[in-house]
């Protein structure tokens, strides 16, 4: 059961992902990649492999990682704005690193940790730019959508194999790693400019919220509620808040 999740849900929920953004835009598509599409599963799996205890402690480290990926996608869309793809994609990837570097050093408890996302979340909502993307979209090479399947498996096996290694809380930071924000927003400036990119990554900074969230209930109730019934109320606590959030910044 542990494989076949790790083989086969994130991938399925990366082609749902990029579906959605070919048919409404890049901003919905960043509002999706801003749900836990890849944390989720790794964290499910990590309660059932090593234990709620260990879910709950990794879950704590997630939220770090979002606050991580707030300051990759903040990044990546000032410099855009003055630099191409491959530049702003190693600006953005070293604030990430060196974000999540910051929160290791301090390792939080988990109400000041959610807090202090929450803050960094709005903080780099207000902050993010803004515009319309330019009109069009180039059509997507045949391989992009089983490339990307192919790197989720890859990236939820990996990690999760290493995870008795990493600990949970450094697994939880590196979980929410941004692979897909980091493919898409690329593949956005460069086919449709800068102010694209922007746009789909401010939906990543807005999904955030309930990305946070969801880690909250994981960490709260993981240890208490069957596994199931646990990672249940916390995706639709995620999807509420989700939805709110993109009826708020639509």
């Amino acid at each position: 059961m542990v494989l076949a999740l790790k083989l086969v849900l994130t991938p399925l929920l990366i082609a749902a992902a990029t579906l959605a953004g070919r048919r409404w835009g890049p901003g919905v598509s960043g509002w999706f990649i801003g749900l836990p599409l890849t944390s989720a599963p790794v964290s499910l799996i990590l309660a059932l492999q090593n234990g709620t205890a260990f879910a709950a402690a990794s879950a704590v480290g997630v939220m770090g990682g979002v606050a991580s990926v707030c300051a990759f996608c903040l990044i990546y869309a000032i410099s855009s704005g003055v630099a191409r793809w491959p530049i702003s994609s190693v600006l953005a990837v070293a604030g990430f690193l060196a974000a999540a570097f910051l929160w290791k050093i301090a390792s939080l408890p988990l109400w000041p940790t959610f807090a202090l996302v929450l803050v960094v979340i709005a903080v780099v909502a207000g902050l993010m730019p803004r515009g319309e993307a330019e009109a069009g979209s180039p059509a997507p090479p045949g391989w992009d959508l089983p490339a990307r399947m192919a790197i989720a498996a890859a990236f939820v096996f990996g990690l999760t194999s290493a995870a008795g290694t990493l600990g949970p809380y450094v697994s939880g930071l590196v979980s929410p790693f941004p692979i897909f924000g980091l493919i898409l927003a690329a593949f956005a400036h460069r086919g449709l400019g800068a102010r694209a990119a922007a746009r789909l990554l401010r939906g990543v900074v807005i999904g955030s919220f309930g990305f946070a969230l969801f880690f909250l209930v994981v960490a709260l109730l993981v240890t208490v509620l069957p596994v199931g019934w646990t990672y249940l109320l916390a995706s639709l606590a995620a999807v509420a808040v989700n939805g709110i959030s993109l009826r708020t910044a639509r």
